[in-house]
């Protein structure tokens, strides 16, 4: 019954809402409480729940896999940094992967040899340093009693030493970490086995290795992935030379001080500090100065304090003035960009991404300083930095014309304004 006005007519209001057709609900839903889940909702959910396994599975292998590829990186770049001496070795008619043996070998003599010189020596010296013990002990000894009015014994401080508890623990946690100790060793151990076949394989098959990339990739991208290639040789073999330079001032360097002070084998000592301090990251510089110290305290203990000193205040003018220098004129990246690189390579993999992050950083920017698009600077005095002064330039021109002025026309000249 449609609803009427006060004169009795209908109203036409009323009769527009009761003569519209009631909406029906869409194909494949329905309404009330039976209402059904539509068809696509489980799929997606489904989906989701995989993507979501798939995304967790890949994050545990990588976590997993980190050591590895980490292991994998470092041999790479190793590898990139014998290629020339193996690549020359190619061209005059030897096998590669005979080349790239001769050169391993060659490294690994060298370096077992090196080792075992500083190991003698070493030896030699904390045998000496045990057998004057005594006589050190005595001179402390009788440092203390004059200076203080004390009536120290040998013997008393001996067995005070023996009998306290911070040495009953020492002993103890030693004990308790021989085998932490040997984990770590030939975790040590197994960790450079994998570097140096990694790094073999990939000097002595590298033309195969840059043919199966190339194989899967267009003839464009192939040239781009060869050029990156041979970008990344350059760059790390000049920081390898910006290393061996450093490590050549280095250990003149300490070499100079060390003779000065009377302290034994100095070349040999002057030869750990440099290779150390240069190729081992972060803890090279003090694990190279400690074998110079300890060995200067058997001439005197206070010649380890001055080598102490010397190698803090020569690791600050590595730092700030000479690692800057060499590698923007070997490696040709700008001084705050390679201090900025082994920041962050440190932030993101510690030791080994200070150690491989100057030749990544360089790579990397001379590969993408081809396909960034340059132009010719404009003759402006403000590039160099010079302010723009003048009747018509600069803040203060702006600020003298008159209210309705336009930037063309003159203004009026001030006083202060110094001839153009």
């Amino acid at each position: 019954m449609a609803r009427t006005d006060e004169t009795g007519q209908a109203d036409p209001q009323a009769l527009a809402s009761d003569t519209a057709p009631i909406p029906r609900p869409a194909a494949g839903q329905t309404t009330g409480p039976g209402a059904r889940m539509p068809r696509w909702l489980p799929r997606s959910m489904v989906l989701a729940l995989l993507l979501v396994g798939v995304f967790q599975l890949g994050s545990w292998a990588f976590h997993q896999l980190l050591g590895l590829l980490i292991n994998i990186l470092i041999a790479f770049f190793l590898a990139l940094a014998i290629e020339p001496a193996v690549s020359r070795m190619a061209a005059r008619g030897v096998r590669r992967g005979l080349a790239a043996f001769l050169v391993f070998l060659g490294v690994v003599v060298a370096a077992s040899g090196f080792v075992t010189l500083l190991g003698s020596v070493l030896a030699e010296q904390v045998i000496k340093i045990v057998e004057d013990l005594p006589a050190y002990l005595d001179s402390v000894i009788n440092w203390v009693n004059a200076h203080f009015n004390t009536d120290l014994k040998r013997v008393d401080v001996q067995e005070g030493l023996l009998r306290s508890a911070w040495l009953r623990e020492y002993v103890e946690n030693s004990a308790t970490g021989v085998l932490d100790v040997s984990a770590q060793v030939l975790g040590g151990l197994f960790q450079l086995l994998t570097i140096t076949l990694f790094s073999f394989y990939f000097a002595a098959d590298g033309p195969r290795l840059r043919r199966a990339i190339c194989s899967v990739l267009p003839p464009a991208k192939q040239a781009e992935v060869l050029r990156a290639w041979e970008i990344a040789v350059a760059k790390t073999g000049g920081y390898i030379r910006s290393r061996g330079l450093m490590a050549l001032v280095s250990g003149v360097a300490h070499y100079i001080v060390l003779e000065t002070l009377g302290v034994p084998y100095a070349p040999v000592l002057a030869m750990w500090v440099g290779l150390v301090s240069q190729f081992i990251p972060t803890i090279g510089t003090y694990l190279a100065g400690a074998l110079p110290m300890l060995i200067a305290f058997t001439v005197d203990p206070w010649y380890a304090l001055w080598v102490l000193i010397f190698v803090v205040v020569y690791q600050q003018f590595e730092n700030y003035l000479l690692q800057p220098k060499l590698t923007a004129r070997t490696v040709d990246i700008h001084p705050a960009v390679a201090f900025g690189s082994v920041i962050a390579g440190t932030a993101l993999l510690g030791a080994v991404g200070a150690l491989i992050a100057i030749p990544a950083v360089a790579t990397l920017q001379a590969f993408l300083g081809a396909y960034v698009k340059r132009y010719d600077v404009t003759d402006d005095r403000r590039v160099e930095g010079h302010r723009t002064r003048g009747p018509g330039g600069g803040l203060a021109g702006r600020l003298r014309r008159l209210p309705g002025q336009k930037a063309g026309e003159p203004v009026m000249a001030d006083a202060t304004d110094s001839p153009s």
